[in-house]
């Protein structure tokens, strides 16, 4: 997890990335590395022999979302550092810039122009959300890492993923080590894995929410957004 050095205010903006600033996941951003710089055939016949997998990512997020970043991340392991992480910054520009919701940049603004900072609290890995977070002047970002060796990445995790409860405490944490008033602050997530860490907070903020996490909205009063 990366930590800026920034003076943050007591009252923080904790964001989550994928479905909540921009409509994407980290099927995509792996799919778009990894065929960026193919030839076209070779693309095609990548995708075909990748679809099979995609099924079985999609019955192992519905058991267990830690348990598919896990093993999903595992795509990685071989693939060189700092190519990765160059392929990460150019598929921003191309790809990622896009795909930001207009209103997820205005209320970042309008929170810093409250004083309020925002942090990134997002299962996605450190080097894909990094372009994002520097492009919107984000605080601070709490995101996952992949551990290293040899200049390649060995496709495992330095940590759990950070995912449902696991983004509960690393929210927490942040605002102990920084002296953050949670009670205060806000969370924006769009997913029922968000739940743990918009519960944390004083003003928990739902965004294109699914319809289980919609209806806890509705029964608890908490503000919903719908972004395009």
């Amino acid at each position: 997890m990366s930590d800026p050095n920034s003076k943050l205010s007591k009252t923080v903006a904790f964001f989550d990335v994928d479905g909540t600033l921009l409509k994407s996941t980290i099927v995509h951003y792996y799919i778009w590395m990894h065929s960026a710089q193919a030839p076209f055939l070779l693309k095609r016949l990548w995708l075909v022999g990748f679809l099979p997998k995609i099924v079985y990512y999609l019955i192992l997020d519905r058991i267990s979302r830690p348990r598919f970043n896990q093993v999903f991340y595992r795509n990685y392991r071989g693939m060189r550092v700092a190519e990765t992480k160059r392929l990460s910054t150019e598929m921003f520009k191309a790809y990622l810039r896009p795909k930001i919701f207009p209103e997820a940049i205005a209320q970042i603004q309008e929170h810093k122009e409250q004083g309020i900072a925002a942090v990134f609290v997002t299962g996605s890995l450190d080097f894909i959300v990094q372009p994002i977070a520097d492009y919107l002047a984000i605080d601070s970002v709490l995101a996952p890492q992949l551990h290293e060796q040899n200049g390649q990445f060995t496709g495992e995790l330095t940590t759990e993923p950070l995912i449902g409860e696991e983004k509960a405490k690393a929210v927490q944490a942040y605002a102990e080590q920084h002296g953050i008033s949670l009670e205060a602050s806000y969370a924006y997530g769009d997913s029922q894995s968000d739940l743990p860490m918009l519960e944390c907070v004083g003003n928990p903020v739902v965004v294109n929410p699914g319809k289980t996490l919609r209806e806890k909205a509705l029964a608890s009063g908490w503000e919903m957004h719908e972004w395009l």
